[in-house]
């Protein structure tokens, strides 16, 4: 009996060598076939009689073979082969070139509907057909209705796929259990599941299958949707150190610092505060643009803490980890705190008894140190720090007293994690602050990150300038390295940013040094032989790539070559200049990142766009760079232009297209959040459905949303 889990090799006329095929398309499991979704439907479903059919129209007729013949046309080597159909209302010749089998297929008195288009060629008026299908029991499989076209690879056709699925769904969709309820199907006008999977392969008509695409769209974000908010309320039930607010020493911090904070920064530091006064963890993700002040709001959650006899890990990327250090250094050398960072390279420590210095400590005794609480605020990039990864060695960092986790550009750190990280108090989960520099679209916030409380910040700090930004073509570039010729004669420095590569990791690497070595000769050689270029890249060693940081920042050279290395949290106030070749490579998050990379000083900044692509879409977005120095608003034209799919790795999940097009629209996900709230509310275990309970657990696996 086929199931769901019936290797496809053993599903009746695939075998194995068609089975290896399908596994090009990720399809190992009848039920992976099943619901593997058609991209799009071409509309055959208008059969025309043959006597009104015109020239140069794309038809589909259906009538009897009267006539069939096949001859060899030696001047062009082709065999052309022609048959007479014919209908009640006229009669119209078809030909097929360099196709010998169908003539060895076709046999007069067949009945057959066929697709091609009306065309006359000297004096001679013919269809020329694309494809055709014989008539058996009154109906056609692929033609004269409206006909599914799948994501195809060599050997498997969206004909091949259609052919298998027609003698196996209803055999499977039969034992389909019905996975939402029937209050939500009648409320949303849903089709059933069953229904809905027969309809989207094998439509009855084009609304059909759009009300199919519509049940399972309303699913897929369902889903998504009913996991955040799940957890959401799990959360809820966990138990954490409630922080109370110290007024006095936050007020002090405030006070002290070098600068006023923007209203948005203030706003969010004190919703972190409230959410830490709570007896269940804070889960709160803090969003603001490149330079917008997210570390400063974390400091000020980090000093209530220690005031409170809590510790603080900092989790951030590699390259983060030491800006952070720095940051906390500068602005909490006033303060009795002690601050660790632990990175894959150095360890360091800092104390009040250091007399405003660092030192370098071993591992074991940072560990040590911070098993004991006398570190306050650990600062360790997150694959140190996680127990158990490479990076890690298995070694197990333990806190005495740990109160706040902060972790960086969307690690999730999920409840177990932070829960491994306590010596004691294990039943008490530290709160947890993520901030990201990449400001999510409404839509995506609703769902993916459903499960979270946003804090924003929209306003920048004052006196920074606005980055001026340039698309710049192949007949522009020369007037562009004369412009940078001059910025560096007034002592500025420049970033040159070499495309990016799609590969596997290995090949991206070797092609991206490739990039970067190439562009690095060309620059030194023939553009600025005279001054000082050099180079950074995936490849190297995090020495090597360190060094070459540390002499751009004390203006050791005028230009570094880079790859996308230098993507977040590179700090050099000199740089006025990055220049981005192959721009349309790059998505707009990440282009309006790489631009904030320059413009950290008090100097007028430039970004240049280099493109020699004259693609629309290309154009669209290289413009809004240009247009929105804003990276909420690029975060939500890159989403409208280039979809979901590209954002944090969702097109991994294996979610339809049309569904993952459904994730830019906010209004539509708001009310299926609604939905996927009140179920929740009303039965947070889901005890009274099962199957919806099964569904989202299968879904939760797949998504890995942790």
């Amino acid at each position: 009996m086929l199931t769901f889990s019936t290797p496809i090799a053993e599903v009746p006329r695939i075998g194995p060598i068609h089975a290896k095929r399908f596994k090009n398309l990720k399809i190992n499991t009848l039920g992976e076939l099943i619901f593997y979704f058609p991209k799009y439907y071409q509309d055959y479903s208008n059969i025309r009689k043959i006597a009104d059919v015109k020239i140069n129209e794309e038809i589909c007729v259906k009538g009897k073979v009267i006539d069939i013949e096949e001859e060899k046309s030696w001047k062009k080597k082709m065999t052309i082969t022609k048959a007479v159909i014919q209908d009640e209302t006229a009669a119209v010749q078809i030909v097929w070139f360099n196709q010998p089998y169908i003539a060895k297929n076709l046999k007069k008195g067949d009945e057959i509907i066929a697709v091609g288009k009306m065309v006359i060629s000297k004096n001679y008026l013919y269809m020329s057909s694309t494809s055709f299908e014989k008539v058996n029991e009154g109906e056609g499989l692929h033609l004269g209705k409206v006909s599914a076209v799948y994501g195809e690879t060599r050997g498997v056709t969206s004909r091949w796929i259609r052919y298998i699925l027609s003698s196996t769904i209803n055999q499977i969709t039969s034992r389909l259990p019905e996975t939402l309820p029937d209050e939500i199907i009648k409320k949303h006008d849903l089709l059933p599941l069953r229904e809905a999977v027969h309809q989207i392969h094998f439509p009855s008509s084009l609304e059909m299958a759009e009300k199919a695409q519509m049940r399972f769209c309303f699913e897929n974000i369902f889903m998504i949707t009913l996991f955040s908010a799940k957890k959401k309320i799990e959360n809820e039930q966990e138990t954490a150190p409630a922080i109370p607010i110290n007024e006095v020493a936050v007020k002090r911090f405030l006070d002290n610092l070098p600068f006023d904070m923007t209203k948005d920064q203030e706003k969010s530091g004190w919703q972190v505060l409230k959410d830490m006064t709570k007896s269940y963890p804070m889960n709160r993700l803090l969003q603001g643009d490149v330079g917008s002040g997210k570390t400063v709001v974390s400091v000020m959650a980090a000093i209530n803490t220690i005031k409170n006899k809590s510790q603080v890990l900092m989790a951030p990327t590699e390259i983060l980890a030491k800006q952070h250090f720095k940051t906390f250094f500068e602005l909490l050398k006033e303060y009795n705190i002690n601050i660790g960072l632990l990175t894959g390279k150095e360890d360091k420590y800092y104390s009040k008894k250091l007399k405003s210095d660092t030192i370098e400590i071993s591992r074991a005794k940072m560990m040590e140190k911070t098993e004991n609480g006398e570190i306050d605020i650990l600062i360790g990039t997150h694959a140190l720090i996680a127990p158990g990864t490479k990076k890690s060695k298995g070694a197990r960092i333990l806190f005495n007293n740990l109160g706040l986790v902060v972790v960086d550009e969307q690690h999730r750190f999920g409840v177990k994690q932070r829960a491994s990280l306590c010596k004691k108090q294990k039943d008490k989960i530290p709160h947890l602050l993520s901030m990201t520099a990449t400001p999510i679209p409404r839509s995506l916030a609703l769902t993916i990150w459903g499960d979270l409380d946003l804090s924003t910040i929209l306003e920048m700090p004052k006196g920074r300038k606005t980055i001026i930004t340039e698309i710049v073509t192949e007949l522009e570039r020369q007037k562009t390295y004369n412009f940078i010729r001059k910025e560096i004669e007034k002592g500025r420095q420049i970033f040159v940013i070499c495309p990016r590569i799609e590969a596997n990791e290995k090949e991206n690497l070797a092609a991206e040094m490739k990039n970067v070595k190439d562009e690095y000769e060309r620059l030194s050689e023939r553009i600025f032989p005279d001054l000082k270029i050099e180079m950074l890249h995936g490849k190297m060693t995090p020495k090597e790539k360190e060094k070459i940081m540390k002499d751009f920042k004390l203006k050791k050279f005028n230009i570094l070559v880079s790859t996308s290395v230098i993507e977040v949290g590179i700090d050099i106030p000199n740089a006025s200049v990055i220049m981005i070749e192959g721009a349309d490579r790059f998505g707009l998050a990440q282009l309006h990142q790489f631009r904030g990379r320059v413009g950290r000083g008090e100097h007028q900044s430039y970004c240049f766009l280099f493109t020699d692509s004259n693609s629309k879409k290309t154009g669209q977005r290289l413009q809004a760079m240009k247009k929105y120095d804003s990276g909420f608003k690029l975060s939500e034209m890159d989403l409208k232009i280039r979809g979901p799919g590209d954002f944090f790795g969702v097109k991994q999940w294996g979610i339809p297209d049309f569904a993952m097009n459904a994730l830019k629209d906010a209004k539509k996900i708001e009310e299926i959040k609604e939905t996927a709230d009140e179920i929740i509310e009303d039965d947070p275990s889901l005890k009274k459905y099962p199957n919806l309970k099964k569904r989202l657990e299968v879904f939760a696996e797949k998504i890995h949303l942790e």
